[in-house]
């Protein structure tokens, strides 16, 4: 009876490992996307203003890295570099595309009325995307916060494109307006309790700048899209405690309009004072500008404090890789004042240096990745990354082989303190602002600005000795022009959408 007793014992605690060990071969993946957060905006990279106690604790538990990269200086292609692992130079989307030529895409009246008129151009049936990869790994896949790849109704939603799940915004114009009229649950339009506010609309014109009661209508509405988000994927993360999960959450903040419920903001009053206030032609008015946009890169903070929480309530934090980064550099628009908070910080604030460009300003972007069972706290790394690294290291995190066609190296390694395989270059295009191209290699950058007017010199910075990109060293270093010079012409690929190619690149 004993040695049976015994044997029944035996059994259950090898069960008990066995599930445990198998419960933990593939690790939960969350890929936590800022929108528009600058390099300086948070405190562990030297921000003043803006309290980001849960970001700067990520880094000290886990990885901060100095020198990452997004796809691309603004929202869609960055997005679908990093859903794809493809560059610039490869990609379907190399730019934001509201699919115009459907109609008045931008009025927000006709487009509550008709999905039609809503989202942007689709990724193609046959993409295949990052949720694709996992779900093939055996995750559950879902997208929480914004989208745009893919209008409704096309085969770019989401839920054609590898994700399981989707809530949020599926359109980047009506992520214009934090307070929206709808969002979207998978494929059905959710109502808000909210009034239609064209993004746009401001005060009226015998308004009292000076009176909160005057701003009503655009800072005390019901439904606060992020919040609303937030609370479903904290929900998929307690749905899904018991199998791998891949979340991308990727957070419409700190993207204007400057929009954040009232209590968040007077907290950063009494510490920035009084302000003027910001009554401008793009996005939405607000009475405090600056204490605005720090509530909300509070907030986004606060909301990635929450995940983690109930990553540990739930038991699985410790098998959890988390990545937050950003999708490009800061804003320079909608009443967001970048040298007030320094927020390209090393880099250049101004216009024409932060986002919609391929100067450093515009595309290194934070990058923190925590891994409590494998990644050893309070690491800093040098490695040079980009967007389009994440396929593969997502991928060789959750053990399945990469796609052959992509551009990213897995630094899978780096995370694990091991030796790690290192890019030869990194590459850029973006076929707006007059049209750039950029190539990252070693302590070498270069930059092709104003491509469609007919300039294709190439401006050259070390960035080991000059930051900032303020002295073209190209005349002193001919050679490294001409294998940069080389890079962007073998990178370069003409895109299949009209509005993305470069005539001056010889595109037919």
């Amino acid at each position: 009876m004993k040695k049976l007793l015994l044997l029944s014992l035996i059994s259950i605690l090898l069960f008990n490992c066995s599930s445990k060990e198998k419960a933990q071969q593939k690790p939960n993946i969350i890929y936590f996307l800022a929108d528009d957060l600058g390099y300086g905006e948070i405190g562990v990279l030297g921000q003043q203003k803006i309290k980001t106690p849960n970001i700067d604790a990520l880094a000290k538990g886990g990885m901060l890295f100095t020198q990452h990269y997004s796809g691309a200086p603004v929202c869609a292609p960055a997005r679908y570099s990093f859903l794809t692992g493809k560059h610039m130079g490869h990609s379907y989307i190399r730019g934001n595309d509201e699919w115009a030529e459907r109609g008045d895409v931008w009025d927000y009246t006709k487009a509550f009325s008709d999905p039609g008129l809503e989202g942007q151009r689709p990724i193609p049936t046959n993409t295949f995307t990052i949720g694709k990869q996992l779900q093939i790994a055996g995750y559950k896949t879902a997208v929480y916060g914004k989208w745009g790849l893919g209008a409704p109704n096309t085969e770019g939603v989401p839920n054609k494109q590898g994700f399981d799940e989707f809530y949020g915004y599926n359109c980047q114009r009506q992520a214009h307006n934090l307070y929206p009229s709808h969002l979207w649950d998978n494929d059905t339009k959710v109502y808000l309790k909210n009034e239609l506010v064209n993004p746009g609309s401001n005060l009226d014109k015998d308004a009292d700048i000076n009176d909160p009661k005057s701003y009503a209508r655009f800072t005390q509405q019901k439904d606060y899209a992020p919040k609303m988000i937030h609370d479903k994927a904290i929900q998929f993360i307690k749905d899904n405690k018991d199998q791998p999960f891949f979340m991308y959450y990727a957070s419409p903040l700190p993207h204007v309009p400057l929009q954040v419920p009232t209590k968040y903001v007077d907290k950063y009053r009494k510490d920035f004072g009084d302000e003027k206030p910001y009554t401008g032609r793009s996005y939405f008015p607000t009475q405090y500008p600056n204490a605005t946009y720090a509530a909300m890169i509070t907030y986004l903070d606060m909301q990635l404090g929450e995940l983690i929480t109930e990553l540990k309530e739930q038991g699985i934090y410790e098998n959890t890789i988390i990545v937050f980064t950003s999708d490009n550099g800061p804003t320079y628009t909608g009443g967001v004042d970048a040298n007030y908070f320094d927020s390209a910080k090393p880099f250049d604030n101004n216009y024409g240096r932060t986002k919609g460009f391929v100067y450093e300003g515009g595309i290194r972007v934070p990058l923190i990745a925590s891994w409590p069972a494998k990644i050893k706290a309070g690491t800093t790394s040098n490695h040079i990354s980009a967007f389009y690294d994440m396929m593969p290291t997502f991928s060789d995190i959750a053990g399945i082989d990469s796609p052959k066609d992509v551009d990213g190296i897995s630094f899978k390694n780096t995370l694990l303190g091991n030796e790690q395989k290192n890019h030869d270059f990194l590459y850029w295009e973006f076929p707006s602002y007059q049209g750039q191209q950029a190539v990252r290699m070693g302590k070498w950058k270069a930059v092709r600005k104003n491509i469609f007017k007919g300039n294709l010199e190439i401006e050259l910075y070390n960035l080991d000795e000059d930051i900032k990109e303020l002295n073209d060293v190209s005349k002193q270093f001919p050679e490294i022009v001409k294998s940069m010079e080389k890079i962007m012409k073998q990178e370069h690929v003409p895109a299949e959408n009209d509005r993305f190619k470069f005539k001056q690149l010889g595109d037919k």
